[in-house]
């Protein structure tokens, strides 16, 4: 069916009903999979698009995964052994590893890839700053020698957002230069010719990728692949969707919009379950480098009349089981979690209280580039409420509607508003790098070298390595706060709330497994 025909049979009631209506042909070994976004680039070092992300955890492989216990397991690597009390860690990579091109994964290739990525992820950097080198004695062995101990340099690697190995002619490609080859060794091969941007994004199985022999838990375990052929069907119109995924036109759709939910539920072919486990939180990031939320006193002037509960209701619904407030600045129910800093978002919300802080911050009219993406619809309906409070609030803003992918390329430029540049967007995190200010590369502040918006507090950043450097869990917790209190005073961004969501999938795709990400290994059509 066409989208206008989807559209009508989704509205006349049919499928609502649970009617067997008539299902396309199931290919046994092709999933057709809807992610949450369009995939525009292929470089998950480049970018922490999370549909990039989800990408790269097809074609690439990691030396070390997050396992269901959130510590990292061996993924590429056989084992590693610490000696030199901490300060020498050796990693041996195991047997069988190719890329596709049917090249050997060797050390040097990890190296390499190590060193690329520690310049742009947060925790990246931190571990390459207590580095004295990282280096391949042999095609087997990476050594990483320590100037200071780093006991936390394989949950670096192994966190949500990994250290992907590429060979190491990729690899070598400036950090802050894209990578358009996606040749990887993990257990999927990207289909660069069949790739159309806005439309689709093919993968084949890896026949010579060695899963482990484990059970696949997490992102660790075995990599499975039980599909010889993935296809992203990238589809922007929720409508048309649940319509394609009722009608077995397609079996996965990654992020349903919350009306919808109740009506695919009431489908017999189609489960709706939560599997993702650790949430998503909605955020407002400014760029720090550009008026006028280069100025502090503006940053802080925004929060008596921002609400993270209209946000919450705009993003989820009313139903507030699906989400959190309020929240500071790490994910609700775990250990740091906490109400410090918290003040300016209690109590009743005042615009006119915000406008006189504004006014005293000395905001004189300057435009305010606002990035809105509307193919997202959780980024989508967080970017009306964020664009319409800067109105109430009478800031001079320019609305720029466009798709996330646009978003995505140009949040990276740093050039003035004028120029190509911009000064806010809505974007989501990951609740699961919110667990700790480690994995929280939004909540870095080191100026040019944080994430897009490039926030600078040293505060903040001295409050991270104190925690690094704590005897213990009381002295975690209490610097958790600590650096809470900071985060708000310097406002690297604005939390908004925290919700949850489900996937909606056809009743014979079994296999699941329960991850901060769509696996998309393990599964198989029942």
């Amino acid at each position: 069916m066409d989208a206008t025909r989807r559209s009508l049979f989704l509205g006349a009631g049919a499928a609502a009903a649970g009617l067997a209506a008539p299902v396309a042909a199931q290919p046994a070994r092709l999933l057709r999979f809807v992610p949450h976004a369009n995939l525009t680039s292929l470089d998950p070092v480049w970018t922490t698009a999370w549909v990039t992300r989800n990408h790269g955890y097809l074609v690439y492989d990691t030396l070390y995964s997050i396992g269901e216990d959130l510590q990292p397991k061996p993924q590429m690597a056989a084992g590693h052994v610490w000696e030199n009390d901490g300060l020498l860690l050796t990693v041996t990579l195991r047997d069988g590893l190719r890329f596709h091109d049917n090249e050997p994964v060797r050390a040097a290739d990890v190296v390499a890839s190590f060193n690329r990525w520690a310049r742009r992820d947060g925790f990246g950097q931190l571990a390459a700053a207590a580095l004295a080198e990282v280096r391949a004695p042999d095609d087997r062995r990476i050594q990483f020698r320590f100037t200071r101990r780093f006991p936390l340099i394989l949950d670096a690697m192994a966190k949500i957002a990994p250290m992907f190995v590429m060979p190491e002619r990729l690899a070598a490609t400036d950090a802050f230069t894209q990578v358009t080859d996606a040749t990887g060794s993990g257990p999927f091969r990207f289909v660069r010719g069949e790739w159309v941007p806005g439309s689709r994004a093919v993968y084949e199985r890896n026949a010579a990728y060695q899963p482990r022999q484990e059970p696949a838990q997490m992102l660790a375990g075995g990599k499975v692949a039980h599909f010889d052929r993935i296809e992203w069907r990238i589809m922007p119109d929720p409508a048309t969707v649940a319509a394609a995924l009722q009608a077995g036109e397609v079996d996965w759709w990654e992020n349903p919009t919350f009306d919808l939910i109740a009506l695919l539920q009431r489908n017999r072919q189609v489960q709706v379950e939560q599997v993702e486990v650790f949430g998503s939180v909605s955020i407002i990031r400014p760029n720090h480098l550009q008026p006028p939320f280069n100025n502090p006193a503006f940053r802080r002037a925004i929060l008596p009349a921002l609400s993270q509960e209209d946000t919450m209701t705009a993003v989820a619904g009313t139903d507030r089981s699906r989400w959190h407030v309020p929240m500071g600045f790490f994910t609700p129910g775990t250990p740091l979690a906490s109400d410090a800093g918290m003040e300016p978002l209690a109590g009743p919300r005042s615009v006119d209280a915000a406008r006189r802080a504004i006014e005293a911050s000395g905001y004189r009219g300057e435009r305010l580039v606002f990035l809105h993406a509307t193919d997202i619809p959780t980024l989508d309906s967080a970017s009306h409420v964020a664009a319409d409070l800067f109105r109430r609030l009478g800031l001079n803003i320019d609305h720029v509607s466009t798709d996330w992918g646009t978003v995505v390329q140009r949040r990276a430029r740093r050039e003035a508003p004028d120029q190509g540049g911009w000064s806010a967007f809505v974007t989501n995190i990951s609740g699961a790098d919110g667990l700790m200010p480690a994995t929280h590369s939004t909540l870095r502040a080191n100026g040019t070298g944080a994430w897009f918006g490039w926030p600078d507090s040293p505060r903040i950043e001295q409050g991270i390595q104190s925690w690094f450097d704590a005897p213990d869990a009381a002295a975690r917790d209490a610097l958790g706060r600590e650096i809470q209190a900071a985060a708000f005073a310097d406002l690297p961004y604005y939390p908004m709330g925290t919700f949850r969501q489900p996937y909606a999938f056809r009743r014979d795709i079994t296999g699941l497994v329960r991850s901060g990400i769509p696996v998309l290994w393990n599964v198989r059509r029942g």
